[in-house]
């Protein structure tokens, strides 16, 4: 077999980024501008401006369940940028739509088409790497892609600002364009013809139960959906927090943008690590360290009823810098024995993390109470709950270079 031509290292990890930050800068840009969507839209229902989120969501998840097994039997190019071409048809959609309903249609399927850049490109990566090596450039990746939701709120309210919220939809579609073209024209095909499995029912169905069944798997599966849902937790309430606790809900991107940019470094001493200590080690001490920030807030909390804002911020700051440890290293334990049926294996992970995360976050954000102690509280549950299936990993998982 004629082994794979492989993109250069730098240019691979910056392409990858910007395919995993599709999803970021499509959610992370909309936040500012929702109220000017509802007042538009749905004037005598504005607070539906609020399924823009999860109706992109919801067709996100269900993308990803179904691509993985689609780019398998096809190839990761071809299926990318057919989903591409789905993102940038419904951005158009989007954008010079009338009513409230026609922009949730499009937002779903923008998910569903952002399903195949988020998804396969993983899978691209792990046909061309594996174990610490993986890790590496993921963590690589996670590191530039922390600059997009740090800035995309302020882009967001920029272009609102500037042009109306249309314009965001707008963006999507030049976004899109720069992502399509760098694929055609800069990265090979990584899965050979002979190498690909069939799309029919039985042979799908028997890769996602071999992805079910694999018990290391799902653990790290299950360790990596609580991390997930903890960062659900947060974008779930810290603008309410900054409103009603702070009473700076005007800095709030700033303050976003800032904590986002001091967590960058967090997937960047990853890859530098990781070669060294390993993936579980270090998913060990960042979920630890998780736990113990939280037990410091709650322990603030219970002495003097509040926080400040600088330790607030400081807790937000720790937080993410930790999630720089987790997700790079957990997606390559979990798809490190799964790789001749990698595209399922990352459908399979992307959809349950994604909607498994969103269901746990979903209840944590409806007790809040305007104060930071509801989240502070869930953000700690969902940290141990990892913690606990990590745990749970390791006793069963084979210690072989990771």
């Amino acid at each position: 077999m004629k082994p794979i031509q492989k993109m250069p290292f730098v240019e691979f990890v910056i392409f990858t980024a910007l395919m995993f930050a599709t999803v970021a800068y499509s959610i992370d840009s909309m936040l500012p501008l929702l109220s000017d969507m509802g007042a538009e839209l749905a004037p005598d229902a504005a607070h539906r401006a609020q399924f823009v989120i999860t109706s992109f969501v919801f067709g996100l998840g269900l993308g990803t369940l179904m691509i993985g097994p689609i780019s398998d039997a096809l190839g990761r190019k071809s299926v990318i940028l057919a989903g591409i071409a789905v993102y940038m048809v419904a951005s158009i959609i989007a954008a010079t739509s009338e009513n409230m309903g026609v922009l949730l249609f499009a937002r779903f399927l923008q998910g569903l088409g952002v399903a195949a850049p988020r998804v396969v490109t993983q899978a691209m990566v792990r046909d061309q790497y594996a174990g610490r090596l993986m890790a590496r450039v993921m963590s690589f990746a996670m590191t530039l892609f922390v600059l997009v939701p740090a800035v995309a709120p302020l882009l967001g309210a920029t272009l609102g600002h500037l042009f109306g919220w249309r314009a965001i939809f707008w963006s999507f579609l030049g976004f899109g364009s720069i992502c399509g073209i760098w694929l055609w024209l800069r990265q090979p095909e990584t899965l050979p013809r002979e190498n690909r499995v069939s799309l029919e029912p039985g042979p799908v169905l028997r890769a996602f139960r071999e992805v079910f069944r694999n018990r290391q798997v799902m653990a790290y599966l299950t360790a990596l959906t609580f991390s997930f849902a903890s960062v659900f937790v947060w974008l779930s309430s810290v603008a309410q927090i900054y409103d009603d606790v702070y009473d700076r809900l005007p800095e709030f991107p700033f303050w976003f943008a800032l904590s986002a940019l001091l967590s960058a470094p967090g997937s960047f001493i990853n890859a530098q690590l990781v070669m060294r200590l390993g993936m579980r080690r270090l998913i060990v001490i960042a979920l630890i360290g998780q736990c113990t920030v939280v037990a410091t807030v709650l322990v603030g909390y219970a002495l003097i009823g509040s926080l400040p804002f600088w330790l607030f911020f400081t807790f937000m700051f720790l937080h993410f810098f930790s999630i720089g440890l987790l997700f790079g290293n957990l997606n390559a334990l979990a798809l490190e024995p799964l790789g001749h049926i990698a595209g399922t294996a990352s459908s399979v992970m992307g959809g349950i993390s994604t909607m498994a995360s969103a269901a746990i976050a979903a209840p944590i954000a409806a007790l809040y109470n305007q104060t930071a102690l509801p989240m502070t509280a869930g953000v700690g549950v969902c940290a141990f709950l990892a913690f606990s299936a990590m745990m749970v990993a390791r006793r069963w998982d084979a210690p072989v270079n990771a």
